[in-house]
Protein backbone atom coordinates (compact mmCIF):
# COMPACT_ATOMS: atom_id res chain seq x y z
CA UNK A 1 0.00 0.00 0.00
CA UNK A 2 1.36 3.69 -0.65
CA UNK A 3 2.35 5.62 1.90
CA UNK A 4 1.56 9.51 1.98
CA UNK A 5 3.39 12.37 3.31
CA UNK A 6 0.70 14.87 3.70
CA UNK A 7 1.86 18.17 5.09
CA UNK A 8 -1.17 19.55 7.09
CA UNK A 9 -3.34 22.19 5.89
CA UNK A 10 -2.46 25.61 7.16
CA UNK A 11 -6.20 26.78 9.32
CA UNK A 12 -7.07 30.44 9.74
CA UNK A 13 -8.94 30.82 12.74
CA UNK A 14 -10.28 33.72 13.77
CA UNK A 15 -9.68 35.19 17.30
CA UNK A 16 -12.58 33.72 19.52
CA UNK A 17 -13.51 33.29 22.90
CA UNK A 18 -14.95 30.07 24.18
CA UNK A 19 -17.24 29.87 27.45
CA UNK A 20 -17.74 26.08 28.45
CA UNK A 21 -20.90 25.70 31.24
CA UNK A 22 -20.07 22.92 33.01
CA UNK A 23 -16.51 23.85 32.70
CA UNK A 24 -15.28 21.91 35.59
CA UNK A 25 -17.48 18.51 34.51
CA UNK A 26 -15.66 15.86 32.99
CA UNK A 27 -16.65 16.53 29.23
CA UNK A 28 -14.97 19.51 29.54
CA UNK A 29 -11.43 17.91 31.39
CA UNK A 30 -11.13 14.59 29.61
CA UNK A 31 -12.28 15.70 26.46
CA UNK A 32 -13.01 19.74 25.30
CA UNK A 33 -9.94 21.12 26.98
CA UNK A 34 -7.05 18.73 26.09
CA UNK A 35 -8.89 19.05 22.37
CA UNK A 36 -8.42 22.22 22.51
CA UNK A 37 -4.93 22.07 24.11
CA UNK A 38 -4.03 20.27 21.37
CA UNK A 39 -5.35 22.08 18.46
CA UNK A 40 -3.33 24.95 20.40
CA UNK A 41 0.12 23.14 20.23
CA UNK A 42 0.03 22.17 16.59
CA UNK A 43 -0.90 25.89 15.88
CA UNK A 44 -4.57 25.03 14.11
CA UNK A 45 -5.06 28.18 16.89
CA UNK A 46 -3.56 30.94 17.17
CA UNK A 47 -2.87 33.14 20.52
CA UNK A 48 -5.17 35.27 19.86
CA UNK A 49 -8.29 33.29 21.72
CA UNK A 50 -9.68 32.69 25.72
CA UNK A 51 -11.51 29.93 27.04
CA UNK A 52 -13.88 30.66 30.24
CA UNK A 53 -15.07 27.43 31.83
CA UNK A 54 -18.07 28.61 33.76
CA UNK A 55 -20.40 26.09 36.61
CA UNK A 56 -19.92 24.48 39.68
CA UNK A 57 -17.53 23.27 42.03
CA UNK A 58 -16.19 26.41 43.24
CA UNK A 59 -12.38 26.92 42.39
CA UNK A 60 -10.38 30.21 41.09
CA UNK A 61 -8.32 30.16 37.80
CA UNK A 62 -5.05 28.65 38.98
CA UNK A 63 -6.94 25.86 41.01
CA UNK A 64 -8.78 25.18 37.44
CA UNK A 65 -5.55 25.49 35.03
CA UNK A 66 -4.01 22.78 37.65
CA UNK A 67 -6.72 20.32 37.08
CA UNK A 68 -6.90 21.14 33.48
CA UNK A 69 -3.43 20.30 33.62
CA UNK A 70 -3.02 17.53 35.38
CA UNK A 71 -5.70 16.23 32.93
CA UNK A 72 -3.95 16.39 30.01
CA UNK A 73 -0.92 15.02 31.39
CA UNK A 74 -2.21 12.29 32.44
CA UNK A 75 -3.76 11.53 29.16
CA UNK A 76 -1.08 13.05 26.52
CA UNK A 77 0.27 10.54 23.98
CA UNK A 78 2.90 13.71 23.34
CA UNK A 79 5.68 13.78 25.87
CA UNK A 80 7.39 17.08 25.96
CA UNK A 81 11.36 18.33 26.22
CA UNK A 82 11.97 16.86 29.81
CA UNK A 83 10.32 13.76 29.28
CA UNK A 84 6.77 15.20 31.38
CA UNK A 85 3.47 15.03 29.39
CA UNK A 86 3.59 18.58 29.21
CA UNK A 87 5.89 21.19 27.55
CA UNK A 88 5.86 23.76 29.96
CA UNK A 89 6.01 26.70 28.01
CA UNK A 90 2.84 25.32 25.51
CA UNK A 91 1.01 25.15 28.68
CA UNK A 92 2.32 28.78 30.24
CA UNK A 93 1.22 30.20 26.85
CA UNK A 94 -2.15 28.00 26.79
CA UNK A 95 -3.02 28.65 30.15
CA UNK A 96 -2.58 32.40 30.29
CA UNK A 97 -5.90 32.13 28.61
CA UNK A 98 -7.40 29.78 30.56
CA UNK A 99 -9.82 31.21 33.03
CA UNK A 100 -13.21 29.89 36.07
CA UNK A 101 -16.04 31.74 36.63
CA UNK A 102 -17.88 29.32 39.87
CA UNK A 103 -21.42 30.30 39.36
CA UNK A 104 -24.92 28.62 39.34
CA UNK A 105 -26.35 28.75 36.14
CA UNK A 106 -29.77 30.46 37.38
CA UNK A 107 -27.81 33.27 39.14
CA UNK A 108 -27.96 36.67 37.57
CA UNK A 109 -25.32 37.42 39.07
CA UNK A 110 -23.06 35.43 37.23
CA UNK A 111 -24.14 36.53 33.61
CA UNK A 112 -23.24 40.09 34.35
CA UNK A 113 -19.82 38.97 35.61
CA UNK A 114 -19.42 37.09 32.75
CA UNK A 115 -20.30 40.28 31.16
CA UNK A 116 -17.64 42.25 32.52
CA UNK A 117 -14.90 38.85 31.80
CA UNK A 118 -15.44 39.17 28.15
CA UNK A 119 -14.80 42.68 28.38
CA UNK A 120 -12.14 41.99 29.60
CA UNK A 121 -10.04 38.91 27.86
CA UNK A 122 -12.42 38.21 24.95
CA UNK A 123 -10.40 39.21 21.37
CA UNK A 124 -11.83 41.07 19.13
CA UNK A 125 -12.07 39.73 15.72
CA UNK A 126 -11.34 41.30 12.36
CA UNK A 127 -14.69 42.98 11.99
CA UNK A 128 -13.88 44.24 15.35
CA UNK A 129 -17.26 41.90 16.96
CA UNK A 130 -15.88 39.45 19.20
CA UNK A 131 -16.85 35.82 18.51
CA UNK A 132 -18.12 33.89 21.11
CA UNK A 133 -18.98 30.55 21.52
CA UNK A 134 -21.29 29.27 23.83
CA UNK A 135 -20.45 25.32 24.44
CA UNK A 136 -23.12 23.90 26.66
CA UNK A 137 -21.21 20.79 27.96
CA UNK A 138 -23.92 19.89 30.53
CA UNK A 139 -27.31 18.08 30.74
CA UNK A 140 -29.81 19.04 28.08
CA UNK A 141 -32.04 19.87 31.67
CA UNK A 142 -30.20 23.09 32.31
CA UNK A 143 -29.98 24.76 28.66
CA UNK A 144 -33.46 26.13 28.71
CA UNK A 145 -32.32 27.98 31.75
CA UNK A 146 -28.82 28.94 30.37
CA UNK A 147 -30.61 30.09 27.02
CA UNK A 148 -32.98 32.29 28.72
CA UNK A 149 -30.53 34.23 30.85
CA UNK A 150 -28.16 34.62 27.88
CA UNK A 151 -30.79 36.43 26.08
CA UNK A 152 -31.84 38.69 29.75
CA UNK A 153 -28.45 39.75 29.98
CA UNK A 154 -27.95 40.07 26.31
CA UNK A 155 -25.51 38.16 25.89
CA UNK A 156 -26.42 36.92 22.15
CA UNK A 157 -26.27 40.97 20.60
CA UNK A 158 -24.95 41.88 17.50
CA UNK A 159 -21.02 42.93 19.18
CA UNK A 160 -20.87 39.15 19.60
CA UNK A 161 -20.63 37.10 16.93
CA UNK A 162 -22.13 34.18 18.76
CA UNK A 163 -22.38 30.36 18.13
CA UNK A 164 -24.40 27.86 20.19
CA UNK A 165 -22.81 24.36 20.70
CA UNK A 166 -25.13 21.54 22.43
CA UNK A 167 -24.21 17.85 22.88
CA UNK A 168 -26.20 14.72 22.16
CA UNK A 169 -28.45 13.91 23.42
CA UNK A 170 -30.81 16.32 21.67
CA UNK A 171 -34.30 15.65 23.46
CA UNK A 172 -35.37 12.56 25.21
CA UNK A 173 -38.16 12.08 22.16
CA UNK A 174 -39.88 14.19 19.66
CA UNK A 175 -42.06 16.49 21.55
CA UNK A 176 -38.94 17.13 23.83
CA UNK A 177 -36.59 17.71 20.73
CA UNK A 178 -39.29 19.79 19.23
CA UNK A 179 -39.58 22.01 22.49
CA UNK A 180 -36.23 22.68 23.14
CA UNK A 181 -35.87 23.46 19.16
CA UNK A 182 -37.97 26.38 19.95
CA UNK A 183 -36.97 27.58 23.17
CA UNK A 184 -33.26 27.66 21.11
CA UNK A 185 -34.58 29.46 17.88
CA UNK A 186 -36.48 32.34 20.31
CA UNK A 187 -33.05 33.72 20.75
CA UNK A 188 -30.46 31.87 17.93
CA UNK A 189 -31.12 31.44 14.29
CA UNK A 190 -30.97 27.82 13.60
CA UNK A 191 -27.19 28.41 11.53
CA UNK A 192 -26.04 29.55 14.72
CA UNK A 193 -26.09 26.51 16.29
CA UNK A 194 -23.69 23.06 16.39
CA UNK A 195 -25.71 19.60 17.25
CA UNK A 196 -22.69 17.78 17.91
CA UNK A 197 -22.95 13.67 17.02
CA UNK A 198 -19.28 12.26 17.38
CA UNK A 199 -19.35 9.04 15.39
CA UNK A 200 -19.95 10.95 12.28
CA UNK A 201 -16.54 13.34 12.84
CA UNK A 202 -14.42 9.62 12.15
CA UNK A 203 -12.34 9.67 9.03
CA UNK A 204 -13.53 6.93 8.21
CA UNK A 205 -17.48 8.36 7.95
CA UNK A 206 -16.89 11.48 6.89
CA UNK A 207 -14.69 9.51 3.80
CA UNK A 208 -18.18 7.13 2.73
CA UNK A 209 -19.07 10.64 0.80
CA UNK A 210 -15.84 10.73 -0.70
CA UNK A 211 -15.69 6.92 -1.79
CA UNK A 212 -19.49 6.93 -3.32
CA UNK A 213 -19.33 9.86 -5.10
CA UNK A 214 -15.55 10.64 -6.20
CA UNK A 215 -14.91 7.16 -7.05
CA UNK A 216 -16.97 5.29 -9.77
CA UNK A 217 -16.01 2.04 -9.01
CA UNK A 218 -18.82 2.69 -5.93
CA UNK A 219 -21.44 4.56 -6.60
CA UNK A 220 -22.81 2.59 -9.40
CA UNK A 221 -23.50 -0.22 -7.24
CA UNK A 222 -24.53 1.11 -4.14
CA UNK A 223 -28.14 0.49 -4.34
CA UNK A 224 -30.48 -2.64 -4.59
CA UNK A 225 -29.41 -3.82 -7.45
CA UNK A 226 -25.98 -4.86 -6.04
CA UNK A 227 -26.48 -4.83 -2.31
CA UNK A 228 -27.95 -7.93 -0.56
CA UNK A 229 -28.18 -5.92 3.05
CA UNK A 230 -26.05 -3.60 5.14
CA UNK A 231 -25.06 -4.16 8.66
CA UNK A 232 -24.33 -1.41 11.17
CA UNK A 233 -22.57 -2.53 14.55
CA UNK A 234 -21.80 -0.24 17.21
CA UNK A 235 -20.59 -2.51 20.16
CA UNK A 236 -18.95 -1.00 23.13
CA UNK A 237 -17.23 -3.25 25.68
CA UNK A 238 -17.51 -1.09 28.89
CA UNK A 239 -20.38 -1.22 30.89
CA UNK A 240 -22.37 2.13 32.25
CA UNK A 241 -19.33 2.93 34.27
CA UNK A 242 -20.85 5.71 37.38
CA UNK A 243 -24.05 6.61 34.94
CA UNK A 244 -26.55 4.19 36.25
CA UNK A 245 -28.89 7.02 37.07
CA UNK A 246 -28.94 8.32 33.76
CA UNK A 247 -28.88 5.04 31.45
CA UNK A 248 -31.95 3.74 33.99
CA UNK A 249 -34.20 6.97 32.57
CA UNK A 250 -32.39 6.69 28.78
CA UNK A 251 -31.78 2.92 27.85
CA UNK A 252 -30.04 1.98 24.21
CA UNK A 253 -32.44 2.99 22.01
CA UNK A 254 -32.26 6.60 23.13
CA UNK A 255 -29.28 6.51 23.51
CA UNK A 256 -26.42 5.08 20.43
CA UNK A 257 -29.32 3.47 18.27
CA UNK A 258 -31.25 7.12 17.96
CA UNK A 259 -27.35 8.92 17.77
CA UNK A 260 -24.86 7.04 16.56
CA UNK A 261 -26.39 3.96 14.60
CA UNK A 262 -28.66 6.90 13.11
CA UNK A 263 -26.30 9.33 12.25
CA UNK A 264 -23.90 6.46 10.47
CA UNK A 265 -27.45 4.77 8.41
CA UNK A 266 -27.63 8.47 6.97
CA UNK A 267 -24.14 9.01 5.80
CA UNK A 268 -24.36 5.52 4.31
CA UNK A 269 -27.81 5.77 2.52
CA UNK A 270 -27.81 8.81 1.35
CA UNK A 271 -28.53 10.73 -2.13
CA UNK A 272 -26.10 12.51 -3.84
CA UNK A 273 -26.74 15.83 -2.60
CA UNK A 274 -27.68 19.25 -5.22
CA UNK A 275 -24.56 21.09 -3.68
CA UNK A 276 -21.57 19.99 -1.40
CA UNK A 277 -22.05 22.29 1.38
CA UNK A 278 -23.40 21.91 4.92
CA UNK A 279 -26.82 22.43 4.02
CA UNK A 280 -26.49 20.44 0.63
CA UNK A 281 -25.36 17.00 2.79
CA UNK A 282 -27.83 17.86 5.51
CA UNK A 283 -30.90 17.97 3.33
CA UNK A 284 -30.44 14.86 1.71
CA UNK A 285 -29.46 13.25 5.23
CA UNK A 286 -33.12 14.55 6.65
CA UNK A 287 -34.95 12.99 3.56
CA UNK A 288 -33.01 9.48 4.35
CA UNK A 289 -34.55 10.01 8.33
CA UNK A 290 -38.17 10.30 6.62
CA UNK A 291 -37.50 7.25 4.31
CA UNK A 292 -36.77 5.24 6.97
CA UNK A 293 -40.18 2.93 7.29
CA UNK A 294 -41.77 3.62 10.60
CA UNK A 295 -42.56 0.23 12.73
CA UNK A 296 -45.55 -0.49 14.04
CA UNK A 297 -46.31 -2.83 17.09
CA UNK A 298 -46.03 -5.93 14.59
CA UNK A 299 -43.15 -4.90 13.21
CA UNK A 300 -41.24 -3.96 16.53
CA UNK A 301 -42.22 -7.20 18.09
CA UNK A 302 -40.62 -9.76 14.92
CA UNK A 303 -37.56 -7.09 13.87
CA UNK A 304 -36.24 -5.40 16.86
CA UNK A 305 -34.36 -7.59 19.59
CA UNK A 306 -33.38 -6.17 22.84
CA UNK A 307 -30.86 -7.68 26.10
CA UNK A 308 -29.25 -6.62 29.02
CA UNK A 309 -25.77 -7.69 30.06
CA UNK A 310 -25.34 -10.32 32.95
CA UNK A 311 -22.30 -10.44 34.84
CA UNK A 312 -19.61 -12.43 32.88
CA UNK A 313 -15.80 -11.23 31.28
CA UNK A 314 -14.26 -8.90 29.25
CA UNK A 315 -10.49 -10.42 28.47
CA UNK A 316 -9.68 -11.43 31.77
CA UNK A 317 -11.47 -9.17 33.75
CA UNK A 318 -14.65 -10.61 35.79
CA UNK A 319 -17.53 -7.96 35.65
CA UNK A 320 -20.36 -6.66 37.12
CA UNK A 321 -24.41 -7.58 35.50
CA UNK A 322 -26.43 -4.62 34.40
CA UNK A 323 -28.23 -4.55 38.08
CA UNK A 324 -25.59 -5.19 40.07
CA UNK A 325 -24.03 -1.61 38.51
CA UNK A 326 -24.02 1.66 40.77
CA UNK A 327 -27.30 3.78 40.84
CA UNK A 328 -29.12 0.87 38.94
CA UNK A 329 -32.68 -0.84 40.06
CA UNK A 330 -32.25 -4.57 41.24
CA UNK A 331 -34.90 -5.43 38.96
CA UNK A 332 -34.19 -3.04 35.92
CA UNK A 333 -35.95 -3.90 32.96
CA UNK A 334 -33.89 -0.81 30.84
CA UNK A 335 -32.33 -2.38 27.57
CA UNK A 336 -28.39 -1.85 27.47
CA UNK A 337 -28.73 -3.98 24.31
CA UNK A 338 -30.19 -3.56 20.76
CA UNK A 339 -30.39 -5.30 17.16
CA UNK A 340 -33.11 -4.49 14.66
CA UNK A 341 -34.18 -4.73 10.69
CA UNK A 342 -34.16 -2.02 9.34
CA UNK A 343 -35.82 -0.95 5.86
CA UNK A 344 -35.51 2.09 3.78
CA UNK A 345 -38.63 2.79 1.27
CA UNK A 346 -37.14 4.78 -1.83
CA UNK A 347 -36.01 3.71 -4.70
CA UNK A 348 -32.53 3.24 -4.00
CA UNK A 349 -32.90 0.52 -1.12
CA UNK A 350 -35.92 -0.81 -2.05
CA UNK A 351 -36.27 -4.30 -0.41
CA UNK A 352 -32.73 -4.33 1.12
CA UNK A 353 -32.40 -5.13 4.70
CA UNK A 354 -30.33 -2.89 6.87
CA UNK A 355 -29.52 -5.30 10.18
CA UNK A 356 -28.18 -2.87 13.10
CA UNK A 357 -26.80 -3.80 16.39
CA UNK A 358 -25.31 -1.83 19.29
CA UNK A 359 -25.11 -2.18 23.07
CA UNK A 360 -22.69 -2.34 25.88
CA UNK A 361 -20.44 -5.56 27.71
CA UNK A 362 -19.84 -7.36 24.71
CA UNK A 363 -16.79 -8.56 23.30
CA UNK A 364 -14.95 -5.43 21.91
CA UNK A 365 -14.82 -1.82 21.50
CA UNK A 366 -15.99 -1.34 17.41
CA UNK A 367 -17.85 0.45 14.94
CA UNK A 368 -18.24 -1.06 11.60
CA UNK A 369 -20.12 -0.70 8.34
CA UNK A 370 -20.65 -4.11 6.28
CA UNK A 371 -22.39 -4.23 3.13
CA UNK A 372 -22.72 -7.57 1.58
CA UNK A 373 -23.49 -7.86 -2.19
CA UNK A 374 -25.56 -10.17 -3.69
CA UNK A 375 -24.17 -13.80 -5.20
CA UNK A 376 -23.18 -13.44 -8.67
CA UNK A 377 -26.07 -15.10 -11.59
CA UNK A 378 -25.43 -18.19 -12.32
CA UNK A 379 -23.53 -19.24 -15.71
CA UNK A 380 -20.17 -18.40 -14.50
CA UNK A 381 -16.73 -19.21 -16.56
CA UNK A 382 -15.39 -22.42 -16.17
CA UNK A 383 -16.55 -25.08 -13.90
CA UNK A 384 -16.34 -23.41 -10.39
CA UNK A 385 -17.02 -25.42 -7.23
CA UNK A 386 -18.80 -24.79 -4.66
CA UNK A 387 -20.28 -21.51 -4.11
CA UNK A 388 -18.24 -18.44 -3.65
CA UNK A 389 -18.19 -16.07 -0.77
CA UNK A 390 -20.18 -12.80 -1.04
CA UNK A 391 -18.40 -9.57 -1.82
CA UNK A 392 -18.28 -7.54 1.12
CA UNK A 393 -17.24 -4.03 2.01
CA UNK A 394 -16.45 -3.60 5.13
CA UNK A 395 -15.99 0.07 6.12
CA UNK A 396 -14.14 0.25 10.33
CA UNK A 397 -14.70 2.99 12.22
CA UNK A 398 -13.34 1.75 15.61
CA UNK A 399 -10.47 1.20 16.67
CA UNK A 400 -8.80 0.80 13.94
CA UNK A 401 -10.06 3.35 10.76
CA UNK A 402 -9.46 1.67 7.68
CA UNK A 403 -11.91 0.60 4.16
CA UNK A 404 -11.58 -3.75 3.41
CA UNK A 405 -12.96 -5.27 -0.06
CA UNK A 406 -13.72 -9.13 0.89
CA UNK A 407 -13.93 -10.78 -2.76
CA UNK A 408 -12.76 -14.49 -4.23
CA UNK A 409 -9.75 -15.32 -6.66
CA UNK A 410 -9.14 -18.92 -8.31
CA UNK A 411 -6.47 -20.56 -7.03
CA UNK A 412 -3.95 -21.50 -9.76
CA UNK A 413 -4.58 -23.24 -13.44
CA UNK A 414 -5.34 -26.65 -11.37
CA UNK A 415 -7.81 -25.24 -8.96
CA UNK A 416 -11.99 -25.17 -9.63
CA UNK A 417 -12.52 -23.28 -6.30
CA UNK A 418 -13.27 -19.68 -5.13
CA UNK A 419 -11.07 -18.31 -2.50
CA UNK A 420 -11.73 -15.43 -0.41
CA UNK A 421 -9.11 -13.22 0.06
CA UNK A 422 -9.11 -8.68 0.89
CA UNK A 423 -7.62 -5.53 0.19
CA UNK A 424 -7.72 -3.00 2.82
CA UNK A 425 -6.23 0.17 3.19
CA UNK A 426 -5.78 1.89 6.97
CA UNK A 427 -6.01 5.49 7.72
CA UNK A 428 -3.07 5.73 10.01
CA UNK A 429 -0.70 3.06 7.80
CA UNK A 430 -1.46 5.17 4.69
CA UNK A 431 -0.52 8.40 6.28
CA UNK A 432 1.34 7.63 8.54
CA UNK A 433 -0.66 9.67 11.58
CA UNK A 434 -3.26 8.87 13.93
CA UNK A 435 -6.83 10.21 12.75
CA UNK A 436 -7.41 13.42 14.93
CA UNK A 437 -9.41 13.04 17.96
CA UNK A 438 -13.72 13.69 17.10
CA UNK A 439 -13.31 16.29 19.33
CA UNK A 440 -10.74 18.50 17.60
CA UNK A 441 -12.49 17.44 14.28
CA UNK A 442 -15.86 19.44 15.68
CA UNK A 443 -14.12 22.43 17.65
CA UNK A 444 -11.83 23.00 14.17
CA UNK A 445 -14.93 22.75 12.14
CA UNK A 446 -17.44 24.80 15.01
CA UNK A 447 -14.44 27.41 14.80
CA UNK A 448 -14.54 27.77 11.10
CA UNK A 449 -18.50 27.84 10.56
CA UNK A 450 -18.62 24.72 8.84
CA UNK A 451 -21.71 23.16 10.18
CA UNK A 452 -21.49 19.93 7.43
CA UNK A 453 -20.60 17.28 10.32
CA UNK A 454 -23.24 18.95 12.72
CA UNK A 455 -27.25 17.70 12.96
CA UNK A 456 -29.37 20.41 12.06
CA UNK A 457 -33.11 20.76 13.83
CA UNK A 458 -35.30 18.70 11.48
CA UNK A 459 -33.04 15.97 11.66
CA UNK A 460 -32.98 15.47 15.17
CA UNK A 461 -36.94 15.40 15.41
CA UNK A 462 -37.18 12.87 12.02
CA UNK A 463 -34.83 10.41 14.15
CA UNK A 464 -36.77 10.63 17.08
CA UNK A 465 -39.75 10.26 15.01
CA UNK A 466 -38.14 7.12 13.93
CA UNK A 467 -37.16 5.83 17.58
CA UNK A 468 -40.37 7.03 19.28
CA UNK A 469 -42.54 4.16 18.53
CA UNK A 470 -39.60 1.49 19.81
CA UNK A 471 -39.05 3.19 22.82
CA UNK A 472 -42.82 3.13 23.42
CA UNK A 473 -43.09 -0.61 22.65
CA UNK A 474 -40.21 -1.44 24.66
CA UNK A 475 -41.69 0.42 27.95
CA UNK A 476 -44.93 -1.00 27.31
CA UNK A 477 -44.17 -4.89 26.52
CA UNK A 478 -40.39 -5.11 28.95
CA UNK A 479 -38.73 -8.11 28.61
CA UNK A 480 -39.41 -10.52 31.15
CA UNK A 481 -35.79 -12.44 30.54
CA UNK A 482 -33.48 -9.91 32.08
CA UNK A 483 -30.21 -9.97 31.75
CA UNK A 484 -30.40 -11.95 28.76
CA UNK A 485 -26.21 -12.10 27.48
CA UNK A 486 -23.33 -12.90 29.16
CA UNK A 487 -21.29 -9.37 29.81
CA UNK A 488 -18.23 -10.91 27.00
CA UNK A 489 -20.53 -11.79 24.35
CA UNK A 490 -22.38 -10.69 21.19
CA UNK A 491 -25.80 -9.77 22.93
CA UNK A 492 -28.93 -12.14 23.31
CA UNK A 493 -28.87 -15.44 20.87
CA UNK A 494 -32.01 -13.93 19.45
CA UNK A 495 -29.89 -11.12 18.34
CA UNK A 496 -28.68 -14.21 15.72
CA UNK A 497 -31.72 -15.41 14.91
CA UNK A 498 -33.05 -12.11 13.70
CA UNK A 499 -30.52 -12.65 10.28
CA UNK A 500 -30.43 -16.70 10.24
CA UNK A 501 -34.26 -16.68 9.57
CA UNK A 502 -33.29 -14.37 6.68
CA UNK A 503 -30.78 -16.52 5.61
CA UNK A 504 -28.01 -14.53 7.15
CA UNK A 505 -25.73 -13.82 9.29
CA UNK A 506 -23.38 -11.24 11.51
CA UNK A 507 -19.83 -9.72 9.36
CA UNK A 508 -18.41 -8.29 12.23
CA UNK A 509 -17.69 -10.82 15.06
Amino acid sequence: MKKYEIIPEKLKIEPFTMVIFGGGGDLSRRRLLPALFELFREGAINEAFSIIGYGMPEMDDESYRRIIKHEIGRQSALPGENGDSINEDEWKRFSNRLYYQSERFEDDGGYIRLRHKLDDVAPPAGSGRKNVIYYMAISQDSVPVIVEKLKIHRLHVHELAVKVVLESPFGRDRLTAERANRILHDKFDERLLYRIEHNVCRETVQNILYMRFVNTIFEPVWNARYIDNVQVTVAEDEGIEHHGTWYEHTGVARDTLRSSVLQILGTIAMEMPARFDADGIRDEKVRLYRSIRKMDAEHIDRNVVTGQYGAGAIGDTDVLGYREEKYVDASSVTPTFVAAKIFIDNHRWSGVPFYVRTGKRLPKHVTEICLQFRQPEPGMPGELSGEPEPNVLVLGIRPREKITIHFGVKYFHYSTKSYPVNMSFDFQDAFKRIPPDPYKSLLIDCLRGDQTLFMRDDAAEAMWAFIDPIVDRLEELPAADFPNYSSGSWGPRSSKTLLERDGRRWITR
